[in-house]
């Protein structure tokens, strides 16, 4: 066990952290608090109630864990697991920050369901689970984009283009999800974006400089054949 301990031990960082968000989030969540801002976009009357969101929605949670126990366990470059591990934390500590100084939330949610079937049933056990307030930024789109960064720029999946592509897929209807599930408007998804475009410069550094010479080359050798 202590073998175990001293070997994974790094793991700790982001379990302990994990346990902190949770009472705190359980604490904002249940704060008396007198009004809510409520965050609301013409766009998001555009989009349509589809109960089979559920389904990608859900997947979020095993997504979330299979990839952070990766970086963990099998994944031997610790650098990447402290880039992954350091960016969730920073923007799950945004979100906090945010709910706690800006009461947020939202009235989008159907008071009568299109349809009657088992996704719809899951969609009711999920409202009644989770309230509609503390929306702003959309953790939900802010830690999928976090994790589909950590793999599409492990070193040991470089060359798994399986791996990222559904990586892709999956982050891409978790995203869609939350607004065909009407659990949160544009505006959270649009502003969980930009938090993790901001924690990719920040802790992938390396990567945004690398792109950015790419690009550089490739311009000039544009240039160079048009003359």
């Amino acid at each position: 066990m202590k073998r175990f301990i001293d070997k994974y031990r790094h793991g700790l960082v982001i379990i302990i952290y994990s346990i902190v968000y949770i009472l705190m989030f359980g604490w904002l969540e249940h704060r008396p608090i007198h009004s809510y801002h409520i965050v609301h976009t013409v766009f998001d009357d555009w989009i349509p109630f589809c109960e089979f969101f559920i389904v990608p929605y859900m997947l979020w949670f095993p997504y979330m864990i299979l990839a952070v126990a990766y970086f963990i366990f099998f994944n031997k470059n610790k650098h990447e697991y402290y880039q992954l591990a350091f960016n969730l934390m920073m923007g799950m500590t945004v979100f906090l920050i945010v709910s706690y100084v800006y009461p947020n939330a939202q009235h989008l949610r159907p008071t009568e369901f299109p349809r009657d079937n088992f996704f719809t049933s899951a969609v009711k056990w999920l409202y009644s689970t989770d309230t509609p307030t503390n929306i702003l930024p959309s953790i939900h789109v802010f830690n999928s984009l976090a994790i589909h960064m950590s793999l599409t720029n492990c070193e040991a999946l470089r060359d798994k283009k399986l791996v990222k592509a559904a990586s892709l897929t999956l982050t891409s209807l978790i995203i869609m999800s939350t607004m065909f599930l009407k659990q949160h408007s544009v505006i959270d998804v649009c502003m969980g974006a930009t938090l993790a475009l901001f924690g990719f410069v920040v802790f992938y550094p390396r990567k945004v400089t690398e792109s950015s010479r790419a690009d550089y080359f490739r311009n000039a050798e544009r240039k160079k054949s048009e003359n």
